[in-house]
This record gives C-alpha cells, structure tokens and sequence, in this order.
C-alpha cells in the first residue's frame, strides 16, 4: 500500500512516501522561522522522488498531536486535501508514538515520550517496545510540569525521549518512522474529513489572549 504520511507537530517538519513498511523517500523542512510555508512543496518534492503521482497514494497518515499548533494544523490541512483528492483514508497516529518510533537505534524497552508544550510544560506518553518491534501504548497522553519528565520516566523505568528536552535523548518526529508502526496504523479508524482536527493540546497562544480579552470563548469554524 503507498501510504503517504505527514508530521508537523513540532518545528521540524517531515513528508514521506511509504510502501508497505518500506520507506521510499523523504523529506524534512524547518516549520518556523521560513519566510514561505515549506511543508507542502516538501510533499510535492517527496512524492516526485518516490515517482508517485496524488493520485496513486493509497492512504494518508498524519502525525495527529499534540505539539506545535501551527504546524499542526498546516500538517492537518494539507492532510485533509489530498485525502479528499486521493479519495482515499486519512489516519491519524499520535505524535507521541513517532517520537518513540523515530528513535535510532528502535529497540525493545520501555519509553516516555515528550513533546514541548511550551509555558513551563511537556506533553507526554508512555510506550512500550516489545521484542517483535511492535509498539504499544501503555498510558494516555498528559500535559505536565516540564520538571516532572524525566521524574515520570524513571518511576515507570522508561527512557524519556524528544526533542529538545535537556536529560532526554534527542528526538524529533519523524514521518517515516511510521514504516515501523504498521500495525498501529493499520488498526486504527480511518478520520472523518468533514470534522477531524489533530490534538492540538492545548489552544493556540492568539486564542488565549483574544479569550482573555473580550472575556469569552472564541468559536473556531
């Protein structure tokens, strides 16, 4: 199955074009900091490098959250578009699981994932690798005290991993770390295009000052 999967949760972003297990090709763009918005020509490029026309992509996997809510939801969009386009299912994995997946070497163990949820705070989950590869989610996704991660990770005796966490191994999110959440992906619901967003985390910093401002909650259509 050509499976073309998307990750944008933290400010590196990535494209990959995945058959079966297979990585065929990718790419990895910066999400900030760029004057012109890099993750959708980093598609087109990763798709031409895998000789892969929208039209053959089978299925779309997006990392799904929570992280950067920019990004996110540029990720999500772009997602969305060309599952419609594709006619073809959109699935959602957490972000927190392709951080576990992303790490080299991917070895049986026990992980805590972390993603920076920023004002003092890191979204974490809990995971286990088992001796087959196959990942399994052992707790729910939780915002915590920045200073609690690597706390939580040894009451649990897991490695704690992510990007940019200071006591933690160095990992970002990789979009083809999905070739090694087969399993995981295939057993999870297809999203629905008309209403699915990705888990954001919390809202975005624009919400929370307007709310703050004007006293009341913001609809978001």
């Amino acid at each position: 199955m050509i499976t073309l999967v998307l990750e944008a949760s933290t400010y590196a972003g990535s494209a990959a074009v995945i058959d079966g297990s297979r990585v065929v090709a990718e790419r990895a763009v910066a999400m900030r900091g760029r004057e012109h918005e890099a993750l959708m020509p980093a598609v087109a490029e990763v798709l031409a490098d895998a000789g892969v026309g929208p039209g053959a992509i089978e299925r779309v996997v997006c990392g799904a959250g929570p992280g950067s809510f920019t990004s996110l939801r540029i990720a999500g969009a772009i997602a969305k578009g060309l599952a419609l386009a594709a006619v073809c299912p959109l699935v959602p994995v957490s972000s927190l699981a392709l951080v576990v997946a992303s790490r080299e070497p991917f070895v049986p163990g026990r992980y805590l994932a972390a993603i920076d949820a920023l004002r003092g705070e890191h979204y974490v989950a809990l995971f286990e690798v088992g001796a087959t590869r196959t990942l399994r989610v052992l707790g729910p996704e939780l915002r915590v005290p920045s200073g609690e991660v690597l706390a939580r990770a040894a009451a649990h005796d897991a490695v704690a991993v992510g990007p940019g966490r200071e006591g933690s191994a160095h990992v970002d999110p990789r979009a083809a770390a999905a070739a090694r959440l087969t399993e995981l992906v295939d057993a999870t619901p297809a999203a629905d295009l008309a209403g699915w967003e990705p888990a954001y985390g919390r809202l975005a910093e624009a919400q929370v000052k307007w709310e703050a401002m004007h006293g009341r909650s913001l609809e978001v259509v």
